[in-house]
């Protein structure tokens, strides 16, 4: 199995990255980058960074980038429009005959793109960097992979785990993720949904060194929720059967009040304790199964909305325009990524 389709040295990979106030990170990660594609030295090749409007000296250095290599290409948001609609945005935009994505930050290491074209040309539609360790804080370390077990059990399919993003995609692969015409799209999810040959490599990742991560509770609680809900109903079930249970249990310990009551009828006294209890109880049961629920119609709402993944203020060293028509894609591989 191969993936030529015109003569090698006329390929083009797309590498991606995504960044918000990482002034200290972009030209080191342009550095490295640029480095090992010209150690590769076969393939033409676009670096497109997106900028979700940083607030520092980002969009500046990129541009003083930019105009020293043509291969660099920027596309500066006119607002923030987050970690997920902004990177997928990027990816669209790329043109390559395989898309890689790595972060600005360098936690991905750069060294390891020579190791995932390689592995593209033997035939993977997909090679994904999986973490093996990761000198982040341990309890992180180890909470992320809490996550990505409890995600693999409730999910209807297989999916990846400790995979960030950090891989090289065929551009079949990106013409099915198009498809899927997802307005808030689990980009990790989609890969696992699509299946074909994958390969994965591990790698260490390590510590940021310059500035701070833009991964707080909620954009990472946004990203966790949006994994589990977009491919299980589990969750919406455990409603109903929690219901059941706390039915029956309610009913249960109702009956052994009746028979104590009646067998012990002057000194037995209810009192209002196991009442309370038992009403805060099935109140917070309510109140959890209310916040899924709604997370499942929150995700319905922004389905419906169909807003732009983002807005561009400006785009530089593009020779074609923003706006990309979907792919006309074979009806069986239009019918994988649907169905």
């Amino acid at each position: 199995m191969t993936n030529t389709t015109v003569p090698l040295s006329q390929k083009v990979i797309s590498i991606v990255t995504p960044c918000y106030n990482e002034q200290d990170n972009v030209r080191n990660l342009y550095n490295q980058v640029r480095e090992v594609m010209i150690g590769i030295g076969k393939y033409r090749y676009e670096h497109i960074f997106i900028d979700n409007s940083s607030k520092d000296a980002t969009v500046a250095i990129l541009k003083q980038i930019a105009a020293e290599d043509p291969n660099v290409k920027i596309i500066v948001n006119s607002r923030n429009f987050g970690h997920i609609r902004s990177p997928i945005h990027a990816l669209f935009q790329a043109r390559g005959d395989a898309v890689l994505g790595i972060v600005a930050d360098l936690q991905d290491p750069p060294p390891m793109i020579a190791d995932l074209i390689r592995e593209w040309e033997n035939g993977a539609y997909c090679v994904l960097g999986i973490k093996r360790t990761s000198e982040e804080a341990s309890l992180m370390f180890w909470a992320r992979k809490q996550y990505y077990r409890l995600a693999e059990r409730l999910s209807s399919i297989e999916t990846i785990q400790n995979y960030t993003g950090f891989g090289l995609y065929d551009r079949k692969v990106v013409d099915l993720v198009r498809s899927f015409d997802d307005p808030y799209p689990y980009f990790r999810g989609m890969i696992a949904e699509i299946g074909l040959p994958t390969v994965k490599l591990l790698y260490d990742q390590p510590a940021r060194k310059f500035g701070i991560t833009k991964n707080n509770w909620y954009t990472l609680y946004d990203i966790g929720m949006l994994g589990i809900i977009n491919h299980s109903k589990v969750p919406l079930r455990l409603a109903t059967f929690a219901g059941f249970a706390g039915a029956a249990i309610s009913f249960l310990i109702a009956l052994i009040y009746l028979i104590l009551k009646l067998a012990f009828w002057s000194t037995f006294s209810i009192g209002l304790a196991p009442m309370l209890i038992g009403v805060f109880f099935i109140s917070s049961l309510q109140l959890v199964f209310l916040g899924v629920m709604g997370e499942y119609v929150g995700a319905i709402y922004t389905q419906v909305q169909k807003r732009p993944y983002a807005v561009e203020l400006e785009r530089i060293n593009f020779e074609y325009p923003p706006s990309l028509p979907k792919p006309d894609l074979p009806a069986d591989l239009l019918a994988a990524a649907t169905s």
